[in-house]
């Protein structure tokens, strides 16, 4: 069977290149181009090199990356995951559609679109139906989103939850890597030794985000969540991971151990589909009185493929009526690259590319 031509947009960036780690090798997709500004034109992916913790084959990092055009990209590639900047991302996404590709994008420019989804599909697989009300879908051109990268990490252990106790309030605090500031990222003598307490737009994104996202779709549109998400965000001299503090108030009580039977218990459609980039086991409970942490299990998940994309959980505790954990992440992974490829893997196994 003959894989389905890709293109990566923004390739020059940690996302871009992100996407490239996750497709090398892919059983199912296959790179047609690499794609930046005109000033990274005919520059060699090794010259533009910014992940350095996956060795890339030679071939790959000897590829051209060319500047963007769209046309080209419509009439040579099915599918275009975007790492393109927010600024760049919604028009040039928006005429990607119309071109009918399928866009699996990293950006927040269409998240709050009508009918268009943020996919997990651990989560809402089903919000995928979303696309097919899109005007470009009858051309295969369509936009699927990722969830910002802080809200993905936690999003399936509150879907785990949710569904078996009920949330009814969820307090998150977050520690977020430099990475999830793009590159070059947060300066230097900002970040060492620091921590910085405001991270702009996250916390609004958060609270609203996790609401559609745990929520419904129907042809009247997205139905939200009704429990409440109340965010504060701070920036952390930490590479990669995103690590967060939750507080959540539920409808049932279970116990501790019910809890964490729940949540490392918990698989979703994505494994049921076999889907090659979802790890076997999507949250992984961590039973140490110090776990988990960036430096030992920001690359949790298997099988290799799916390295980063689990979420590991914490410090599981109860108290006052609340059950307080710790949930770490890998962002550019699992809240980045990873998360939108493994949505192209669902629209694939959905019939929809």
């Amino acid at each position: 069977m003959s894989k389905i031509k890709v293109a990566v947009l923004g390739a020059t960036g940690m996302i871009g290149q992100r996407f490239v780690q996750m497709l090398e090798g892919h059983p199912w997709f296959e790179i047609e181009g690499l794609y930046a500004s005109e000033k990274s034109e005919g520059k060699r992916l090794r010259e533009v090199l910014k992940v350095r913790d996956f060795e890339f084959s030679d071939g790959t990092l000897d590829a051209q990356v060319r500047a963007m055009d769209v046309k080209h990209i419509s009439d040579s590639a099915r599918i275009a995951f975007s790492g393109l900047p927010s600024d760049l991302a919604g028009p040039t996404e928006t005429s990607l559609a119309g071109g009918g590709v399928a866009v699996f994008t990293n950006a927040g420019s269409h998240r709050m679109d009508p009918c268009v989804p943020i996919v997990i599909p651990e989560v809402n697989p089903s919000q995928m139906e979303a696309a097919r009300d899109q005007p470009t879908y009858g051309d295969g051109g369509y936009i699927v989103t990722n969830a910002n990268c802080s809200s993905t990490g936690i999003a399936v252990p509150l879907h785990a939850l949710h569904k078996s106790y009920g949330l009814e309030q969820v307090f998150v605090s977050t520690y977020q890597a430099l990475s999830g500031a793009g590159y070059p990222g947060v300066p230097s003598l900002d970040a060492v030794g620091n921590v910085i307490p405001f991270i702009d737009h996250e916390e609004e994104k958060m609270e609203v985000e996790l609401a559609k996202i745990l929520g419904s779709y129907s042809k009247a549109g997205f139905e939200y969540a009704d429990f409440k998400v109340m965010a504060n965000c701070a920036r952390v001299p930490v590479v990669d991971g995103h690590l967060e503090s939750l507080t959540i108030e539920m409808r049932d009580s279970p116990s501790l151990d019910e809890l964490a039977k729940t949540l490392s218990g918990f698989r979703g459609e994505a494994h049921s589909l076999s889907l090659p980039s979802a790890p076997a086991q999507p949250v992984i409970v961590r039973t140490e009185d110090n776990r988990p942490q960036p430096a030992f299990d920001v690359m949790a998940g298997s099988p290799a493929r799916a390295r980063g994309m689990a979420s590991t959980v914490g410090r599981l505790r109860e108290g006052n009526g609340y059950y307080k954990m710790f949930v770490l992440s890998h962002n550019t992974l699992r809240g980045g690259a990873g998360g939108s490829v493994l949505n192209a893997e669902l629209a694939k196994a959905k019939g929809m590319l």
